[in-house]
C-alpha cells in the first residue's frame, strides 16, 4: 500500500508520482499520521528534513506510556518504524514549494514534483538558539533545557536560569518557580521590555532578575557557570532554560495563502484543516502546547479526517 501510482503524462508516458496524501516533516505529528494513513490501507509519502525538535531531547518522562523515560531520538526510531511497516513511503529530503493543482496540490519534493488531493504540514518549529557555545552537547547533557512543561519535574529545587525578554520570559521563570525557589531570569532585553507588574510578579514568586545579557558561558563539574556583562559577575546554575521563542516553520502554508495566528502559527478547524482546503497542519506548527503527545494527537486526527473524506468521495485516489 506505500506504492504510488504514477499518473500516465502525454503519450501514455509515467509522469507524477501520486499517493493519496504527502506529509511534510517526520516528527511526531507527521509519523503519527503516516501510521494512521498506512493503517487506514492509504498511500502516503512523508517528507522528512529531519529537523524534528524531538531529535534533541535526550530523555522525557513526560510522555505516556514510558515511565523510565524515553530518548527523543529512539522513539522517532520506533514510530518510523511503525509507519514503515504499514506501508509508508518515507524519503528524506525537503520541500520546496506546494502548489494548487486541478485535483488537489504538486508538492515538490527535491525539485521532482508529487501529486496528492491532501497534504498535511507537519513542520514543526525553529527555536531562537540561546547565545552558548556546543549547544547540542549541552542540551544532551540536560545542562540546558527548552521545554518546562516536559522536563521542570526533573529540576525541583536546583539552581534554574532562564535566559529570556519580556513578558516571554517572565512567565516561564515564574512557571519554574512553581518547581525551585532558586529562579533567575537573566534578562537580555531593554530594561523596559519587563514591565512593572512582570517585575512585581517576579519579585513575589522569589525570582531574581538579572539585567545583563550571557557574556561567556562555562560547564565545569556538571554545573554551568555564566558570565555576566553589566556586572562580570559569576553565576552558577544546575541548568539554564532557554526562553527566547520559536518561529513556526509555515511559510509552505502562507504562500498558499493559509491564515495565522498573530504569533505566525498556522490557525486550524477542528479537524486539522487550515483555511486552505486539503491543507491539513499538525504539532508544532500549529499553535498549542507543542508537547510530543498533542502532535501525535493532531497528526491522528488530520489522518482520520482525510480518510474520511477519502471513503466519502465521488472520485477516490485510486
Amino acid at each position: 500500500m506505500g506504492l504510488a501510482k504514477r499518473a500516465p503524462g502525454p503519450g501514455g508516458a509515467v509522469d507524477t508520482p501520486r499517493f493519496d496524501a504527502v506529509i511534510v516533516g517526520g516528527g511526531p505529528a507527521g509519523l503519527t499520521a503516516a501510521i494512521y494513513l498506512g493503517r487506514f490501507r492509504r498511500r502516503c509519502l512523508v517528507v522528512d528534513g529531519s529537523e524534528s525538535r524531538l531529535g534533541w531531547i535526550p530523555i522525557t518522562h513526560n510522555h505516556p506510556g514510558f515511565p523510565d523515560g524515553v530518548a527523543g531520538a529512539k522513539l522517532l526510531a520506533r514510530m518510523k518504524a511503525q509507519a514503515e511497516r504499514y506501508g509508508a513511503s518515507i524519503r528524506a529530503g525537503s520541500v520546496g514549494a506546494i502548489r494548487r493543482a486541478k485535483d488537489g496540490f504538486a508538492v515538490e519534493v527535491d525539485g521532482a514534483p508529487v501529486a496528492a488531493p491532501f497534504v498535511i504540514l507537519a513542520t514543526g518549529a525553529k527555536d531562537a538558539p540561546p547565545p552558548l557555545p556546543d549547544l547540542f552537547d549541552a542540551v544532551q547533557k540536560g545542562l540546558i533545557r527548552i521545554c518546562p512543561i516536559c522536563d521542570a519535574y526533573e529540576v525541583i529545587d536546583q539552581a534554574i536560569g532562564v535566559i529570556g525578554e519580556g513578558p516571554h520570559g517572565a512567565r516561564e521563570a515564574l512557571f519554574l518557580a512553581d518547581y525551585s525557589d532558586r529562579v533567575s531570569l537573566i534578562h537580555l532585553g531593554h530594561a523596559a521590555h519587563l514591565d512593572a507588574a512582570a517585575r512585581a510578579a517576579l519579585a513575589r514568586a522569589g525570582v531574581t532578575v538579572v539585567e545583563s545579557a550571557v557574556r561567556e558561558v562555562m560547564v565545569e563539574d556538571g554545573r554551568i557557570a555564566a558570565l555576566c556583562h553589566a556586572d562580570g559577575e559569576r553565576r552558577e546554575f544546575d541548568t539554564l532554560y532557554s526562553a527566547l521563542g520559536m518561529t513556526a516553520r509555515a511559510d509552505l502554508a502562507t504562500a498558499l495563502g493559509a491564515e495565522v495566528s498573530d504569533g505566525g502559527c498556522l490557525v486550524v478547524g477542528q479537524h486539522q484543516m487550515t483555511s486552505v482546503e486539503g491543507l491539513y497542519a499538525a504539532g508544532d506548527v500549529v499553535r498549542g502546547l507543542n508537547q510530543i503527545s498533542i502532535a501525535q494527537a493532531e497528526g491522528a486526527i488530520a489522518a482520520t479526517d482525510i480518510h474520511n473524506r477519502l471513503r466519502c468521495s465521488a472520485q477516490p485516489a485510486t
